[in-house]
């Protein structure tokens, strides 16, 4: 495996475990992230063990630039952040796990055995962050993205058969720029008038 580290007394300590460890040969060290993708193009580890906080370039790029030249290279985090945007931001790149740094011996060893296998592993307190990230309700998907939320309410109003002029009144907005709302809703639908326009979204449930 080849260890991507900068810090020189915490890398001594991750060196000093794997030495004890019978079944993981590191074949490299890097303390840089162009180093890391010098390195993992050379010697083709098994696994990479990656921090994400590198002088240059960042971990997350040296994994986003290994694992898109040699997709067979598992890259496993080693890192002191826990928060979701750099998880989610490790993984997008290509790692196959995510360790934090606290991770006591036995985690450490079993999750560079778990990569090398082809498994995805995480840290128990990670693994909660990813999970309840997850478990979040989700917003339902705006109907017609491309509208504004203003334009989006027009048309409601329009597809109820509202004429303009309520339209005004309801919103409080002039009647010119309400025809200048629903001239924009029929380029962006690509419709030529007001009744495609109804149809189209009372299709989409707008205007019930």
């Amino acid at each position: 495996m080849l260890v991507v580290e900068d810090h020189p007394l915490f890398r001594k300590g991750v060196l000093a475990l794997l030495d004890t460890a019978a079944d993981v040969e590191v074949v490299g060290v890097a303390v840089s992230g162009e180093d890391a993708v010098a390195q993992a193009a050379e010697l083709r580890p098994d696994v990479v063990l990656m921090d994400l906080q590198l002088p240059g370039m960042s971990g997350i790029e040296a994994t986003r630039a290994i694992t898109a030249a040699a997709p067979d290279v598992r890259v496993l985090v080693l890192t002191l952040f826990e928060d979701e945007d750099s998880v989610f931001m490790a993984l997008r790149a290509g790692a196959r796990g995510y360790v934090l740094k606290d991770a006591d011996e036995e985690e450490l060893t079993g999750a560079i055995r778990a990569v090398a296998r082809g498994e995805a592993i995480f840290s128990p307190v990670v693994a909660g962050r990813v999970l309840a990230f997850f478990a979040q309700p989700r917003p339902a998907p705006k109907v017609f993205p491309s509208l504004t939320d203003r334009e989006r309410e027009i048309l409601r109003l329009l597809a109820q058969g509202h004429p303009n002029p309520s339209i005004a009144r309801a919103l409080s907005l002039s009647p010119k720029t309400v025809a200048n709302y629903v001239s924009a809703i029929f380029a962006k639908l690509q419709v030529t008038d007001r009744a495609e326009a109804m149809i189209r979204a009372r299709e989409a449930g707008l205007g019930r």
